[in-house]
C-alpha cells in the first residue's frame, strides 16, 4: 500500500514555501491527511459525518479559516471542507444566495 498523501488540500501547491506569503503556508490543514477533507466515491451517513467533524476540528482554530473559505466560494470549489464549510453547506449556501438575488436596477420598471 502506498503512502497517505499529507498535504493541504490545495489546488495550486507546488510554488509553497513556508514564507511565500500565500495564506495556503500558514494553513492548519498543512499536514494534515488529505483524506480528511476528501471523501471516498462510497463514503455515506455516519462515516461521512465522522470524517468532517474531523476536519471542522482542525478548521476551527486555523489563523486562515476566512481566507480559505472565501478561496473556495470564490471559485465553487464543489468538494471537500474547506474553511470550515462542507460540500453541503457550501450548497446551501448557493442555493440560499440564488433565492435572494434581486432584480438589476435597469430592469425595474418605477410608476
Amino acid at each position: 500500500m502506498s503512502e497517505p498523501i499529507r498535504e493541504c488540500p490545495s489546488t495550486r501547491r507546488e510554488a509553497l514555501t513556508p514564507d511565500s506569503g500565500d495564506w495556503w503556508a500558514r494553513a492548519a490543514c498543512r499536514d494534515a491527511e488529505l483524506a480528511v477533507f476528501f471523501s471516498p466515491d462510497d463514503e455515506r451517513g455516519h462515516a461521512r459525518d465522522r470524517r468532517e467533524a474531523q476536519a471542522l476540528q482542525i478548521c476551527m482554530p486555523c489563523p486562515v479559516l476566512v481566507q480559505c473559505r472565501d478561496h473556495a466560494l470564490a471559485v465553487g470549489e464543489p468538494y471537500g471542507v474547506w474553511g470550515g464549510m462542507t460540500e453541503g453547506d457550501r450548497r446551501k449556501r448557493t442555493r440560499r444566495l440564488r433565492g435572494q438575488r434581486r432584480p438589476l436596477e435597469s430592469c425595474v420598471r418605477t410608476p
